[in-house]
Protein backbone atom coordinates (compact mmCIF):
# COMPACT_ATOMS: atom_id res chain seq x y z
CA UNK A 1 0.00 0.00 0.00
CA UNK A 2 1.34 3.43 -0.94
CA UNK A 3 2.48 5.55 2.03
CA UNK A 4 2.30 9.37 1.84
CA UNK A 5 2.83 12.24 4.20
CA UNK A 6 -0.27 13.94 2.77
CA UNK A 7 -3.13 12.96 0.45
CA UNK A 8 -5.15 15.85 -0.97
CA UNK A 9 -8.66 15.03 -2.17
CA UNK A 10 -9.72 17.39 -4.96
CA UNK A 11 -7.71 19.11 -7.71
CA UNK A 12 -9.43 22.48 -7.69
CA UNK A 13 -7.61 25.73 -6.87
CA UNK A 14 -7.67 25.02 -3.12
CA UNK A 15 -6.34 21.49 -3.53
CA UNK A 16 -3.63 22.62 -5.94
CA UNK A 17 -2.58 25.42 -3.58
CA UNK A 18 -2.22 22.83 -0.82
CA UNK A 19 -0.20 20.63 -3.19
CA UNK A 20 2.21 23.47 -3.96
CA UNK A 21 2.65 24.11 -0.24
CA UNK A 22 3.44 20.40 0.29
CA UNK A 23 5.98 20.38 -2.52
CA UNK A 24 7.77 23.46 -1.21
CA UNK A 25 8.03 21.94 2.28
CA UNK A 26 9.45 18.68 0.97
CA UNK A 27 6.45 16.52 1.87
CA UNK A 28 5.58 13.31 0.05
CA UNK A 29 2.08 13.95 -1.26
CA UNK A 30 -0.50 13.11 -3.89
CA UNK A 31 -3.63 14.84 -5.19
CA UNK A 32 -6.58 12.58 -6.08
CA UNK A 33 -9.38 13.96 -8.27
CA UNK A 34 -12.49 12.07 -9.37
CA UNK A 35 -12.94 14.13 -12.54
CA UNK A 36 -10.60 16.39 -14.49
CA UNK A 37 -8.23 19.08 -13.32
CA UNK A 38 -10.19 21.97 -11.71
CA UNK A 39 -13.30 19.92 -12.42
CA UNK A 40 -15.85 22.51 -11.30
CA UNK A 41 -14.39 25.26 -13.49
CA UNK A 42 -14.38 22.85 -16.44
CA UNK A 43 -18.16 22.51 -16.02
CA UNK A 44 -18.88 26.24 -15.78
CA UNK A 45 -20.62 27.81 -18.80
CA UNK A 46 -18.12 28.03 -21.72
CA UNK A 47 -18.37 31.82 -22.02
CA UNK A 48 -18.27 32.55 -18.30
CA UNK A 49 -16.35 35.59 -17.02
CA UNK A 50 -15.24 35.50 -13.39
CA UNK A 51 -16.28 38.14 -10.88
CA UNK A 52 -12.75 38.56 -9.56
CA UNK A 53 -9.47 39.82 -11.02
CA UNK A 54 -6.73 37.44 -12.27
CA UNK A 55 -4.28 38.10 -9.44
CA UNK A 56 -6.84 36.97 -6.86
CA UNK A 57 -6.97 33.54 -8.52
CA UNK A 58 -3.23 32.96 -8.47
CA UNK A 59 -1.71 30.04 -6.60
CA UNK A 60 1.89 29.38 -5.65
CA UNK A 61 3.00 32.85 -6.69
CA UNK A 62 2.60 32.06 -10.38
CA UNK A 63 1.34 35.17 -12.19
CA UNK A 64 -2.03 34.91 -13.93
CA UNK A 65 -1.57 37.20 -16.92
CA UNK A 66 -4.73 38.26 -18.77
CA UNK A 67 -5.55 41.12 -21.15
CA UNK A 68 -8.93 41.42 -19.43
CA UNK A 69 -9.91 42.94 -16.11
CA UNK A 70 -12.00 39.84 -15.39
CA UNK A 71 -10.57 36.48 -16.53
CA UNK A 72 -12.53 34.05 -18.69
CA UNK A 73 -13.14 30.39 -17.99
CA UNK A 74 -10.81 29.31 -20.83
CA UNK A 75 -7.98 31.50 -19.52
CA UNK A 76 -8.47 30.12 -16.03
CA UNK A 77 -8.35 26.50 -17.19
CA UNK A 78 -5.15 27.23 -19.11
CA UNK A 79 -3.58 28.92 -16.09
CA UNK A 80 -4.14 25.99 -13.72
CA UNK A 81 -2.95 23.47 -16.34
CA UNK A 82 0.30 25.39 -16.72
CA UNK A 83 0.87 25.53 -12.97
CA UNK A 84 0.48 21.74 -12.71
CA UNK A 85 2.71 21.14 -15.73
CA UNK A 86 5.40 23.56 -14.57
CA UNK A 87 5.67 22.03 -11.09
CA UNK A 88 4.90 18.48 -12.25
CA UNK A 89 2.48 18.08 -9.38
CA UNK A 90 1.51 14.43 -8.73
CA UNK A 91 -2.19 14.59 -9.61
CA UNK A 92 -4.19 11.39 -10.10
CA UNK A 93 -7.26 12.04 -12.27
CA UNK A 94 -10.39 9.96 -12.72
CA UNK A 95 -10.26 8.33 -9.28
CA UNK A 96 -13.01 8.91 -6.72
CA UNK A 97 -12.07 8.73 -3.04
CA UNK A 98 -14.74 6.63 -1.33
CA UNK A 99 -13.81 7.34 2.26
CA UNK A 100 -11.12 7.46 4.91
CA UNK A 101 -10.42 5.03 7.74
CA UNK A 102 -8.20 5.74 10.74
CA UNK A 103 -5.98 2.96 11.99
CA UNK A 104 -5.07 2.40 15.63
CA UNK A 105 -1.72 4.17 15.24
CA UNK A 106 -3.42 7.23 13.73
CA UNK A 107 -2.46 6.46 10.13
CA UNK A 108 -5.20 7.38 7.65
CA UNK A 109 -6.19 4.94 4.91
CA UNK A 110 -7.63 6.64 1.82
CA UNK A 111 -9.67 4.32 -0.38
CA UNK A 112 -10.31 5.28 -4.02
CA UNK A 113 -12.08 3.75 -7.00
CA UNK A 114 -12.59 4.67 -10.64
CA UNK A 115 -14.30 8.06 -10.91
CA UNK A 116 -16.60 9.37 -13.62
CA UNK A 117 -15.24 8.98 -17.18
CA UNK A 118 -14.71 12.72 -17.63
CA UNK A 119 -11.84 11.97 -19.99
CA UNK A 120 -11.13 8.88 -22.05
CA UNK A 121 -8.50 6.53 -20.55
CA UNK A 122 -6.06 7.52 -23.31
CA UNK A 123 -6.51 11.25 -22.59
CA UNK A 124 -6.08 10.62 -18.86
CA UNK A 125 -2.93 8.62 -19.49
CA UNK A 126 -1.38 11.25 -21.74
CA UNK A 127 -2.18 14.02 -19.25
CA UNK A 128 -0.65 11.97 -16.45
CA UNK A 129 2.59 11.47 -18.37
CA UNK A 130 2.83 15.18 -19.18
CA UNK A 131 2.08 16.43 -15.69
CA UNK A 132 3.89 13.79 -13.65
CA UNK A 133 0.61 12.25 -12.47
CA UNK A 134 0.16 8.89 -10.82
CA UNK A 135 -1.70 6.27 -12.84
CA UNK A 136 -4.19 5.67 -10.02
CA UNK A 137 -3.82 1.85 -10.09
CA UNK A 138 -1.95 1.47 -6.82
CA UNK A 139 -5.00 0.93 -4.61
CA UNK A 140 -5.52 2.42 -1.14
CA UNK A 141 -3.09 5.04 0.14
CA UNK A 142 -1.83 5.37 3.68
CA UNK A 143 -1.27 8.95 4.79
CA UNK A 144 -0.21 10.79 7.89
CA UNK A 145 -2.60 13.63 7.02
CA UNK A 146 -5.44 14.23 4.56
CA UNK A 147 -6.68 17.52 3.12
CA UNK A 148 -10.28 17.50 1.87
CA UNK A 149 -10.62 20.11 -0.89
CA UNK A 150 -13.72 18.70 -2.55
CA UNK A 151 -15.70 21.93 -3.08
CA UNK A 152 -19.44 21.76 -3.54
CA UNK A 153 -20.35 22.27 -7.22
CA UNK A 154 -21.09 18.57 -7.86
CA UNK A 155 -24.08 18.56 -5.50
CA UNK A 156 -26.99 20.88 -6.37
CA UNK A 157 -29.65 21.91 -3.90
CA UNK A 158 -32.78 20.05 -4.95
CA UNK A 159 -36.23 21.55 -4.56
CA UNK A 160 -37.82 18.21 -3.75
CA UNK A 161 -40.73 18.66 -6.15
CA UNK A 162 -42.29 16.21 -8.60
CA UNK A 163 -40.73 16.33 -12.04
CA UNK A 164 -37.35 17.64 -10.91
CA UNK A 165 -35.66 14.67 -12.60
CA UNK A 166 -37.31 15.12 -16.00
CA UNK A 167 -34.90 15.21 -18.96
CA UNK A 168 -35.59 18.88 -19.81
CA UNK A 169 -34.71 19.98 -16.25
CA UNK A 170 -31.14 20.80 -15.24
CA UNK A 171 -29.31 22.25 -12.22
CA UNK A 172 -26.47 23.40 -14.48
CA UNK A 173 -26.39 25.86 -17.37
CA UNK A 174 -23.97 25.59 -20.29
CA UNK A 175 -24.94 27.70 -23.31
CA UNK A 176 -27.95 29.45 -24.79
CA UNK A 177 -28.06 28.55 -28.48
CA UNK A 178 -30.07 25.29 -28.15
CA UNK A 179 -32.92 27.28 -26.56
CA UNK A 180 -33.48 29.75 -29.39
CA UNK A 181 -37.24 30.41 -29.70
CA UNK A 182 -38.02 28.12 -26.79
CA UNK A 183 -39.87 28.89 -23.56
CA UNK A 184 -37.48 28.58 -20.65
CA UNK A 185 -38.05 28.90 -16.91
CA UNK A 186 -35.06 29.83 -14.75
CA UNK A 187 -35.41 29.33 -10.98
CA UNK A 188 -33.14 31.29 -8.65
CA UNK A 189 -32.26 34.83 -7.61
CA UNK A 190 -28.47 35.07 -7.55
CA UNK A 191 -25.63 35.37 -10.05
CA UNK A 192 -26.14 32.09 -11.90
CA UNK A 193 -29.85 32.65 -12.42
CA UNK A 194 -29.41 36.29 -13.47
CA UNK A 195 -26.62 35.62 -15.96
CA UNK A 196 -28.40 32.59 -17.38
CA UNK A 197 -31.66 34.49 -17.86
CA UNK A 198 -29.87 37.35 -19.60
CA UNK A 199 -27.89 35.13 -21.95
CA UNK A 200 -30.96 33.07 -22.84
CA UNK A 201 -32.99 36.21 -23.53
CA UNK A 202 -30.27 37.68 -25.76
CA UNK A 203 -30.09 34.39 -27.65
CA UNK A 204 -33.74 34.44 -28.57
CA UNK A 205 -35.35 32.43 -25.79
CA UNK A 206 -38.59 33.41 -24.08
CA UNK A 207 -37.49 33.56 -20.43
CA UNK A 208 -39.43 33.53 -17.18
CA UNK A 209 -37.50 33.97 -13.94
CA UNK A 210 -38.92 32.47 -10.73
CA UNK A 211 -37.55 33.37 -7.30
CA UNK A 212 -38.93 32.87 -3.81
CA UNK A 213 -37.45 36.21 -2.65
CA UNK A 214 -38.93 39.66 -3.11
CA UNK A 215 -36.36 40.58 -5.76
CA UNK A 216 -32.98 39.71 -7.20
CA UNK A 217 -30.15 39.36 -4.68
CA UNK A 218 -28.04 42.43 -3.94
CA UNK A 219 -24.96 40.17 -4.11
CA UNK A 220 -25.26 39.79 -7.88
CA UNK A 221 -22.24 41.12 -9.82
CA UNK A 222 -22.42 44.90 -9.94
CA UNK A 223 -22.49 45.04 -13.74
CA UNK A 224 -25.14 42.29 -14.00
CA UNK A 225 -27.63 43.49 -11.36
CA UNK A 226 -28.85 46.66 -13.16
CA UNK A 227 -29.03 44.74 -16.42
CA UNK A 228 -31.32 42.02 -15.07
CA UNK A 229 -33.45 44.56 -13.21
CA UNK A 230 -33.90 46.67 -16.34
CA UNK A 231 -34.80 43.66 -18.49
CA UNK A 232 -37.42 42.64 -15.94
CA UNK A 233 -38.78 46.18 -15.63
CA UNK A 234 -39.23 46.52 -19.39
CA UNK A 235 -40.83 43.07 -19.67
CA UNK A 236 -38.10 41.48 -21.81
CA UNK A 237 -37.71 38.86 -19.09
CA UNK A 238 -40.83 37.86 -17.21
CA UNK A 239 -40.42 37.51 -13.46
CA UNK A 240 -42.36 35.85 -10.64
CA UNK A 241 -41.05 36.97 -7.25
CA UNK A 242 -42.17 35.63 -3.86
CA UNK A 243 -43.05 32.52 -5.83
CA UNK A 244 -42.32 28.85 -5.16
CA UNK A 245 -42.17 25.91 -7.57
CA UNK A 246 -44.75 23.26 -6.74
CA UNK A 247 -44.20 20.75 -9.55
CA UNK A 248 -42.65 20.31 -12.98
CA UNK A 249 -44.33 18.53 -15.89
CA UNK A 250 -43.07 17.90 -19.43
CA UNK A 251 -44.97 21.00 -20.59
CA UNK A 252 -44.99 23.44 -17.67
CA UNK A 253 -43.68 24.55 -14.29
CA UNK A 254 -46.30 24.79 -11.56
CA UNK A 255 -45.75 27.74 -9.21
CA UNK A 256 -47.55 29.29 -6.25
CA UNK A 257 -47.56 32.86 -4.96
CA UNK A 258 -49.58 33.89 -1.91
CA UNK A 259 -51.86 30.89 -2.35
CA UNK A 260 -52.45 31.49 -6.06
CA UNK A 261 -51.25 28.76 -8.40
CA UNK A 262 -50.10 29.17 -11.99
CA UNK A 263 -48.66 26.94 -14.72
CA UNK A 264 -45.76 28.47 -16.66
CA UNK A 265 -45.27 26.83 -20.09
CA UNK A 266 -41.70 25.55 -20.37
CA UNK A 267 -39.70 23.52 -22.86
CA UNK A 268 -36.61 23.77 -20.67
CA UNK A 269 -36.09 24.42 -16.96
CA UNK A 270 -32.95 25.54 -15.13
CA UNK A 271 -33.05 25.12 -11.35
CA UNK A 272 -30.12 27.34 -10.33
CA UNK A 273 -30.72 27.19 -6.59
CA UNK A 274 -27.16 26.67 -5.38
CA UNK A 275 -24.96 23.75 -4.35
CA UNK A 276 -23.55 22.10 -1.22
CA UNK A 277 -20.60 19.88 -0.23
CA UNK A 278 -20.95 16.10 -0.39
CA UNK A 279 -22.29 15.42 3.09
CA UNK A 280 -22.39 11.64 2.67
CA UNK A 281 -18.73 11.60 1.70
CA UNK A 282 -17.76 13.70 4.70
CA UNK A 283 -19.60 11.34 7.00
CA UNK A 284 -17.88 8.34 5.38
CA UNK A 285 -14.62 10.04 6.32
CA UNK A 286 -15.81 10.31 9.92
CA UNK A 287 -16.32 14.07 9.76
CA UNK A 288 -19.28 15.29 11.82
CA UNK A 289 -21.74 17.88 10.47
CA UNK A 290 -23.22 20.73 12.47
CA UNK A 291 -26.98 20.50 12.95
CA UNK A 292 -28.91 22.96 10.81
CA UNK A 293 -26.00 24.36 8.77
CA UNK A 294 -24.52 20.96 7.82
CA UNK A 295 -21.12 22.65 8.06
CA UNK A 296 -18.31 20.13 8.68
CA UNK A 297 -17.18 20.29 12.29
CA UNK A 298 -13.72 21.86 12.31
CA UNK A 299 -11.41 24.20 14.20
CA UNK A 300 -11.88 27.67 12.69
CA UNK A 301 -8.20 28.51 13.14
CA UNK A 302 -6.48 25.31 11.99
CA UNK A 303 -9.23 23.94 9.69
CA UNK A 304 -8.73 20.50 11.28
CA UNK A 305 -11.89 18.41 11.52
CA UNK A 306 -13.01 16.26 14.44
CA UNK A 307 -10.92 13.49 12.85
CA UNK A 308 -7.29 14.11 13.87
CA UNK A 309 -5.07 15.10 10.91
CA UNK A 310 -7.99 15.41 8.48
CA UNK A 311 -8.23 19.02 7.32
CA UNK A 312 -10.53 21.10 5.12
CA UNK A 313 -9.61 23.56 2.36
CA UNK A 314 -11.81 25.70 0.14
CA UNK A 315 -15.57 25.62 -0.29
CA UNK A 316 -16.07 22.32 1.54
CA UNK A 317 -15.99 24.19 4.87
CA UNK A 318 -19.17 26.09 4.03
CA UNK A 319 -22.09 23.72 4.58
CA UNK A 320 -25.36 25.07 3.18
CA UNK A 321 -24.16 28.68 2.92
CA UNK A 322 -21.50 28.60 0.19
CA UNK A 323 -21.41 32.35 -0.41
CA UNK A 324 -18.57 33.24 2.01
CA UNK A 325 -16.00 30.87 0.44
CA UNK A 326 -14.74 31.16 -3.14
CA UNK A 327 -11.47 30.84 -5.05
CA UNK A 328 -10.06 34.13 -3.79
CA UNK A 329 -10.03 33.10 -0.12
CA UNK A 330 -10.27 29.29 -0.40
CA UNK A 331 -6.89 29.14 -2.17
CA UNK A 332 -5.29 30.55 0.99
CA UNK A 333 -6.32 27.59 3.14
CA UNK A 334 -3.67 25.26 1.73
CA UNK A 335 -0.66 27.13 3.09
CA UNK A 336 -2.23 27.36 6.55
CA UNK A 337 -3.14 23.67 6.68
CA UNK A 338 0.12 22.36 5.22
CA UNK A 339 2.15 24.58 7.54
CA UNK A 340 0.53 22.87 10.52
CA UNK A 341 0.98 19.40 9.00
CA UNK A 342 4.65 20.07 8.29
CA UNK A 343 5.19 21.28 11.86
CA UNK A 344 3.66 18.09 13.24
CA UNK A 345 5.91 16.01 11.00
CA UNK A 346 8.94 17.99 12.08
CA UNK A 347 9.65 19.50 8.66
Amino acid sequence: MVQRDVVIVGAGPSGLAAAIACQRRGLDFEVIEKGVLVNSIQHFPPHMVFFTTPELMEIGGFPFVSPYEKPTRLETLRYYRRVVETLRLPVTLGKAVEGIEREADGTLVVRASDGPPSLSPKRLESFGEAAGCDDGRSGPRRARAVVLAIGYYDHPNYLGVAGEDLPHVSHYYSEAHPFFRKRVVVVGGRNSAAETALELYRSGAQVTLVHRGAGMSESIKYWVLPDIRNRIAEGSIAARFETSVTEITPEAVGVERHGVREALPAEAVFLLTGYHPDQNFLQRCGVHLEAGTCMPVHDRETLETNVPNVFLAGGVISGHDTAPVFIENGRLHGEKVVGLIAARLGR
